[in-house]
């Protein structure tokens, strides 16, 4: 699918230069068949004229005459130059303009096609496990152990599945207007702490380390700041490896509060940093990636971070991974 996107792209990108060039080149023979047709009609004004006034016996007329026609000439001539340099910039700001939309166009359906195999491939993942985990428990007469084993892995695969359907519910009903959010005071420190006690045992073989300065009070909606976090966390555990920790600090910054969700994966670039909070981005090239998922995770926390008046970003951490700061100014 995506080498399928990427020559459909090059052939229409192909195609619109092939186009643009065309259009450049009849401008340029435009240009140049009028300033030939004005070379000729002042060669012919000069040849008539001298058919007409004599030289010498009345130079001074026909030097008048010859002037006035050169400056005709020259006058035609910048006009010419003129409405050709109009149409040229106009012509390469409308085929800029229909290009970048074109390739923003184009990258958007992309990344939604990414994002339906994407969900249909998350969604998929959790249902046949769970699937499969109750089947197994209904033919077979397990142990106590065993069946408790699958439980588990059941549910982790439901709250999986209960995390992926409420990001994107979330997100519709946010650009569409249909959510209705609360800002009531909340205890942030122990929304923190729920959140990290739920991922401990959704993961219990991930290191969660929290740091958090209690009576953290922050105005807002509950279940969008535990989407926030979630989404963090999630982040962080996903593109990190197994055996090292994530930590989740939360204090007080000067007089706001501030929470950080460290991991020591690979980091993101420079480059990067901006990128990954629009909808349906991911790093990396769809075709090759490894690890899963839809897009919507920063996304939602960028947006759920602006309607709560917070700003979020990343770093770098030391000696590696990506350290996402929410900062919150109410």
């Amino acid at each position: 699918m995506p080498d399928t996107g990427h020559n459909r792209l090059r052939s229409i990108t192909v195609i619109y230069w092939a186009l643009l060039s065309y259009i450049i080149a009849a401008l340029v023979w435009w240009f140049i068949s009028l300033e030939k047709q004005n070379t000729m009609m002042e060669w012919y004004k000069v040849h008539q004229l001298m058919n007409t006034i004599d030289s010498v016996q009345t130079p001074h007329l026909y030097q008048t005459e010859l002037n006035k026609i050169h400056e005709d000439h020259g006058k035609n001539k910048s006009k010419y130059i003129g409405e050709g340099a109009t149409f040229f910039l106009f012509i390469i700001i409308g085929a800029a303009f229909v290009y970048r939309s074109f390739r923003r166009q184009f990258r958007m359906q992309q990344q939604q096609q990414n994002f339906m195999m994407a969900v249909t491939h998350e969604l998929k993942t959790p249902i046949s496990v769970a699937r499969l985990n109750l089947e197994t428990m209904q033919k077979y007469s397990l142990e106590p152990e065993k069946q408790k084993k699958l439980i588990r892995m059941t549910l982790e695969e439901t709250a999986r599945l209960n995390f992926l359907t409420n990001n994107i519910l979330v997100s519709s009903q946010l650009e569409g207007g249909g959510y209705q959010s609360s800002h009531e005071e909340l205890d942030f420190s122990d929304l923190l702490k729920d959140c990290i006690r739920d991922f401990r045992n959704r993961y219990p073989e991930r290191n969660f380390i929290e740091q958090a300065e209690p009576d953290m009070e922050v105005k807002g909606d509950p279940l969008l700041l535990q989407m926030l976090i979630n989404n963090l966390l999630e982040n962080a555990q996903k593109y990190s490896p197994k055996e090292s920790p994530v930590k989740a600090i939360l204090k007080k910054e000067q007089s706001h509060v501030q929470l950080q969700i460290i991991d020591e994966g690979p980091g993101i670039t420079e480059k990067e940093r901006e990128k990954i909070f629009i909808k349906f981005y991911r790093i990396g090239n769809e075709s090759t990636r490894k690890t899963q998922g839809t897009g919507l995770g920063l996304y939602l926390c960028s947006k759920i971070a602006r309607d709560h008046n917070a700003d979020i970003r990343v770093t770098n951490n030391i000696p590696q991974g990506a350290n996402f700061t929410v900062t919150f100014y109410n």
